[in-house]
């Protein structure tokens, strides 16, 4: 192997590569500051917490196959105990996520058995891509069913996309917080098969992975593959079952960095990474975009929310609470 000429961090970063001659590409991500300081700002119980480590896991791995510029949004509405849950990543890598649950129901859950059913009851998870008011909107949905949220999502890709994907999913909670780790291989589809954006997607959206700046590890002509052989199909079976034999602690790291574990996993067929990028825990929110909001309601509805003649405002994501005095925000016609 040839050394590597780049070293990703050992957490809170997106790798994405591809198995050079298979026609399969992929993403690797690890959250671990991102997802503790996330999860710290809510008082979550463990389950609900374990569900929104693996959701931000998946929606940044599902982000950074697709081409925007705005946000990746990943929503669950469920109808039980986990009412809703939501995941956003800005394609400059700020990710967000927050739950709302009924604690008393979540608490009536036997321990060892909050599975994803179990906790929403069922509902629908939908992804979106917003890239603003001069761009189509991308947006898909699939029922919430199966155990986890990686067979919603391979459901949806299944029936959807039409396009293949395979992914491999792990969440901790240690001593100082949270980890989760997870990767996705994605089979390139033959001329002419997969959809690449699935309905609703705007110009320049789709499920099809892009990367920069490759360093090779075996230098194998991707453009020499044919995806719709049964060569092809062999491939892809040997790389989901070599993913699968990733274990947990690789998966979380941070013993194992990210390019030691692709080597590990895909050095006999060769495996190309690419420029990757940083994730941060990172909420939009501000004191302007409140106040204009606020602004924007009539006096009527501001008394109605007011408390002693002032309005507190809290960010659902991070926590964070901005008050403002009644007049200061009512509108004067």
């Amino acid at each position: 192997m040839e050394s590597a000429s780049i070293t990703p961090p050992v957490s809170d970063f997106v790798q994405p590569f591809q198995i050079e001659g298979h026609g399969v590409r992929g993403r690797l991500v690890r959250l671990d500051r991102v997802a503790s300081e996330i999860i710290d700002k809510h008082a979550y119980p463990e389950a609900v917490a374990h569900l929104l480590s693996e959701m931000m896991a998946l929606a940044a791995i599902l982000a950074a196959t697709l081409k925007y510029e705005g946000v990746f949004t990943l929503q669950a509405k469920g109808n039980g105990a986990v009412r809703l849950m939501v995941a956003d990543v800005t394609s400059a890598g700020n990710v967000r996520g927050y739950a709302q649950f009924d604690a008393q129901a979540v608490a009536a859950i036997p321990p060892g058995s909050a599975n994803l059913m179990r906790l929403t009851g069922g509902g629908y998870l939908a992804f979106t891509v917003d890239q603003g008011e001069h761009a189509e909107r991308y947006q898909g949905i699939v029922e919430l069913e199966g155990s986890s949220l990686v067979d919603c999502i391979h459901h949806y890709f299944q029936q959807s996309e039409q396009l293949q994907a395979a992914f491999k999913l792990a969440v901790e909670h240690h001593a100082d917080g949270w980890r989760a780790g997870a990767i996705m291989l994605q089979r390139l589809p033959a001329q002419g098969g997969g959809r690449g954006g699935g309905q609703g997607s705007g110009q320049g959206s789709g499920w099809t992975p892009d990367g920069s700046s490759p360093h090779d590890w075996h230098g194998r002509n991707e453009n020499s593959f044919d995806a719709g052989t049964e060569e092809a199909e062999d491939a892809w079976r040997r790389a989901v079952v070599l993913m699968a034999s990733a274990q947990d602690r690789e998966l979380l790291g941070p013993e194992t960095g990210i390019n030691d574990l692709l080597y590990r996993l895909f050095h006999e067929d060769g495996v190309r990474v690419f420029t990757g990028h940083d994730l941060k825990a990172q909420c939009r929110c501000s004191r302007g975009r409140v106040e204009n909001v606020l602004k924007s309601l009539a006096p009527e509805e501001l008394g109605d929310l007011a408390i002693d003649g002032s309005l507190v405002v809290t960010c659902e994501f991070c926590n964070s609470e901005y008050r403002f005095a009644l007049g200061d925000v009512t509108r004067r016609d």
